[in-house]
């Protein structure tokens, strides 16, 4: 079994690479970094090591590299032969990988016999393989994409692994937190890949999406906020902080009840997510810097994102946001001059002001109750 994987940074080595070589893959990494690809050419193997107190080295091996800025051919190549493609690039990389995959499928599709595959986009946003499809069927001809719907997979995907920030001696080896999940569409695969070990399937993969993204993103971004209001750099740091803590768990806590009463989670159960979630915050092993947890701000105040999209969810159950709002508020006064967004955030505050703000970030207009509350917020984080 072949899987072309793009991404050869730490979640693609520490994470989906991994997985897919103890499942008997022959994993070949595309990326567009020289030192990743030359060095995974050179060794053809690394290690992943558990960020825990047993360090834990895992050897992946028979690896290769494809650098799919450089070498079109040999790209083309592993995506006639693949029998799964996955990525790891980040979210708004992942219409590049589309279109980069373009010659190789439409070749694939006009052999005389075509293998069924499926193409998944491991990334920390909702629909990511929806997106590439997209980009791919930009390239595709009617026919192709009928062709296209009969033989290839586009599953969606929910991923979840902490990998530290880090520096290793060799350049290849990758630590990372022990829990993982890797949840995927099960109607939606196409070939062999419904029996993987370490991979979740489901029927509807939303709750599973917003029920890790509401809890893992929306309560380390406010562990990030939070702790850079009382002065704190890491998460370590933040998380031994009583208000911190405590301010997080308010935030959480709003979340469940969006996510148990959207999609009838067991409340026990997922009470136990939470705290397993918050004692991934707590692991020393794993502890990263405040500033890159907190950066891209924007995004983060989205309408669709891991705030907005929990906080507006509670006011159409009736409920109050209010630790949502907080932690929203938090983001605003979040204040970084490396962070572009952040930049551009702090220059509108000061040019627009707040209400402008909201509205041109979060779609949220002055009458908005979510608006009220936050400006509430704001001014007493302020005062």
């Amino acid at each position: 079994m072949n899987a072309l994987h793009f991404g050869a940074g730490n979640i693609g080595r520490g994470f989906i690479g991994l997985l897919l070589a103890q499942n008997g893959f022959q994993v070949t990494f595309a990326d567009v970094s020289e030192v990743l690809i030359d060095a995974i050419k050179k060794e053809g193997k690394y290690r992943v090591i558990l960020a825990d107190e047993s360090h834990e080295a895992v050897p992946v091996e028979g690896v290769f590299g494809i650098n799919s800025a450089k070498e079109p051919d040999a790209l083309k190549e592993a995506v006639l032969k693949a029998d799964l493609i996955t990525t790891a690039v980040g979210v708004n990389i992942v219409p590049h990988i589309g279109r980069s995959l373009l010659e190789g499928i439409k070749e694939r599709l006009h052999q005389e016999k075509v293998t069924p595959f499926s193409i998944i986009a491991c990334e920390n946003a909702v629909g990511a393989t929806k997106v590439l499809k997209e980009a791919l069927y930009e390239g595709l001809s009617e026919d192709e994409k009928t062709l296209a719907e009969m033989y290839i997979g586009f599953p969606n995907s929910a991923v979840d692994r902490i990998v530290p920030m880090q520096k290793n001696e060799n350049l290849l080896d990758v630590q990372v937190e022990p829990f993982f999940e890797w949840v995927v569409e099960e109607d939606a695969v196409k070939g062999e890949l419904r029996s993987l070990e370490g991979v979740h399937y489901v029927k509807d993969l939303t709750p599973y999406i917003e029920r890790k993204l509401f809890t893992v993103n929306t309560g380390h971004a406010a562990t990030a906020y939070f702790g850079l209001l009382k002065g704190h750099e890491t998460v370590l740091q933040a998380m031994k902080d009583e208000e911190v803590v405590t301010a997080v768990r308010g935030v959480l806590k709003e979340t469940s009840a969006y996510i148990v009463k959207s999609y009838g989670f067991d409340e026990k159960e997922h009470q136990a997510y939470v705290e397993k979630i918050l004692s991934r915050f707590e692991n020393p092993y794993i502890s990263d810097d405040l500033t890159r947890v907190a950066r891209s701000p924007i995004r983060k105040i989205s309408p669709s994102d891991r705030f907005m999209k929990p906080a507006m969810g509670l006011i159409s159950l009736g409920l109050e946001p209010k630790d949502l709002a907080r932690a929203i508020a938090a983001l605003l006064l979040y204040i970084n001059e490396e962070d572009p967004e952040a930049v551009v955030l702090q220059k509108d505050l000061k040019e627009l002001g707040l209400s402008e703000v909201l509205l041109k970030y979060a779609g949220l207009s002055e009458e908005d109750a979510l608006a009220k509350l936050i400006k509430k917020e704001y001014i007493l984080l302020t005062d």
